[in-house]
This record gives C-alpha cells, sequence and structure tokens, in this order.
C-alpha cells in the first residue's frame, strides 16, 4: 500500500534538510514509544476520543503507554507531522505492537470482536 509522497529529486537541495528533519525529535520519540510499548496511544488533551480509546483498553485490562502532544490550541504543527508520517488524519492513534490498528472506535471494534486479544495473544 504505498503512498504518495514528494520525491527527493522535487525538493530544491537548499531545502531538503530542512524537510528531512522537520519535528524529527517527535518522530523519532513516537517510534521508540511503539518500539518499547504492546500498546502505545497517541493523544492530545481535551480530546475526548483520546480518553475513549484509553477506556476501552482499560476496561479490557491492556496496559499501554499514552503519549499527549499538545491540545487543540497547541503543537498542532506538531501533531501534523505525527499525521504525515502515519496518513492517519485524526487523533488518537493507537498501535498494537507497532502496527497502527487506528483511533477509538477502531479500537473499540477490535475489543468488542476479540481481535485485540488475538493481536496482543501473537
Amino acid at each position: 500500500m504505498p503512498r504518495p509522497v514528494l520525491d527527493e529529486a522535487a525538493i530544491h537541495p537548499a531545502i531538503q534538510q530542512k524537510v528531512a528533519n522537520l519535528n524529527g525529535d517527535l518522530l523519532r520519540q513516537v517510534q521508540t514509544d511503539v518500539a518499547s510499548n504492546t500498546v502505545m496511544v497517541f493523544g492530545m488533551s481535551g480530546n475526548p476520543w483520546v480518553g475513549r480509546a484509553r477506556k476501552t483498553l482499560n476496561a479490557a485490562g491492556v496496559a499501554h503507554g499514552y503519549l499527549e502532544i499538545g491540545s487543540y490550541f497547541s503543537q498542532w504543527r506538531r501533531r501534523n507531522a505525527l499525521k504525515m508520517w502515519t496518513g492517519w488524519p485524526t487523533f488518537p492513534m493507537v498501535f498494537v505492537r507497532g502496527v497502527l490498528v487506528g483511533g477509538a472506535q477502531d479500537v473499540q471494534r477490535l475489543a468488542e470482536s476479540g481481535e485485540l486479544k488475538q493481536l496482543l495473544a501473537a
């Protein structure tokens, strides 16, 4: 499932380094958190869907890591880097065993169907 990404040849050499490093610290932290936690949730304060996803995981007895990246009024540019990296347009972003499984409604469906337990048992 390749997603279109602007080819490096179409980026002027004078700005290639800036593009390559934009919010790189956040992306490295996210990648480390995903690798270090069986289940990892990325969210933002004030977003009720983040709380719903975490409540679903808690109700299923699933321990999970959590990283809050700002609020509706702060750090939106940094969150955009995460959206571009994953291709997922909303928060929360939930990863299970390094795989992006979606947001709150997606986690709810996985829990209700039993697939979440299967993913965790693998």
